[in-house]
């Protein structure tokens, strides 16, 4: 007896109802069937179905069964379409959902890249900074930065990110450069409104996390908005690297604080499930990945 075999023909009885109409199904005799899942209730030593002439039933032992056939039936089709795949071209349609800055700085060529390499990949973008319902929306796959995951997310890490201040350097000459996080309190700081940290910021001092209330005058959702105010001289802002980075490269502004660490931020590839991810969704997260990982 193939017990794989068998599994795969007492789920199909169970799920039928009948021995007659899965032996209908694959073309061969009742006596096929009935014997297969009879070698099996032997192996087991119990009773799975309760047979007569008008109706099948599942025992107690045969219902408790049957679920655990689905999972490893399932378990080893993943396993032969994981094998399968790795021979194949990625194709199908993925629906990602990206971060709107950052999508556009970082994600947008490498999925560009990733299209070119891949043309049998169709990928559909939306750049927007709300946390969409991945079910509920349909979505493949969505990208999240944050330090904190939900419970009950479902996500792989696929990069990193780093925080700075920068103030633009004629802000610096008219207020002075603050030396400690705590002097943050006697100057203009720009507030991201989209983070749940509210006018507090959080640095490393002395190896340990702690917390200080700035204040501010100009508020927004957007950090790019923030650091070009920064570059104004209308205050000091805290914003990723991928942001503030092309600002200091071109002078406008420069980083303060360098020596009081902010927690880094995680880039993270959000799914919809623990279910089995495509091949085409599970070959764009490696390719982002190796995208976004260090020079």
């Amino acid at each position: 007896m193939d017990r794989l075999d068998a599994m795969n023909l007492f789920v199909r009885v169970a799920e039928l109802g009948s021995f007659s109409a899965v032996a209908q199904q694959l073309g061969v005799a009742r006596s096929v069937v009935t014997r297969q899942v009879a070698a099996l209730e032997a192996h087991l030593g119990v009773k799975l179905m309760v047979r007569s002439t008008r109706r099948l039933a599942l025992t107690s032992a045969g219902t408790a069964y049957l679920e655990k056939c689905r999972v490893i039936l399932n378990l080893v089709e993943t396993a032969e379409t994981d094998v399968a795949e790795e021979r194949l071209t990625p194709r199908g349609n993925i629906r990602i959902s990206l971060p709107l800055v950052f999508g556009l700085k970082r994600l947008a060529p490498l999925l560009l890249d990733f299209s070119q390499r891949y043309p049998e990949v169709s990928l559909d973008m939306d750049y927007s900074d709300r946390r969409v319902k991945l079910i509920e929306e349909g979505v493949d796959l969505s990208l999240r930065i944050t330090r904190r995951l939900e419970p009950g997310d479902i996500a792989r890490k696929i990069g990193t990110g780093r925080m700075r201040i920068v103030a633009a350097p004629e802000y610096l000459a008219r207020h002075g450069r603050p030396q400690h996080p705590a002097e943050l309190a006697n100057h203009e700081c720009l507030g991201y409104t989209a983070a749940s940290s509210g006018q507090t910021w959080q640095f490393m001092v002395a190896g340990q996390l702690e917390t200080f209330h700035v204040r501010s005058r100009i508020n927004a959702n957007n950090g790019e908005v923030l650091t070009e105010a920064a570059a104004q001289g209308l205050g000091i802002a805290c914003q990723p690297d991928f942001i503030t980075d092309t600002f200091i490269a071109a002078g406008r502004v420069e980083e303060i604080l360098a020596d009081f660490p902010i927690p880094e931020l995680g880039i993270y590839a959000m799914l919809p499930s623990n279910r089995h991810v495509p091949y085409r969704v599970r070959a764009l997260m490696d390719f982002l990945a190796a995208g976004l990982a260090p020079a």
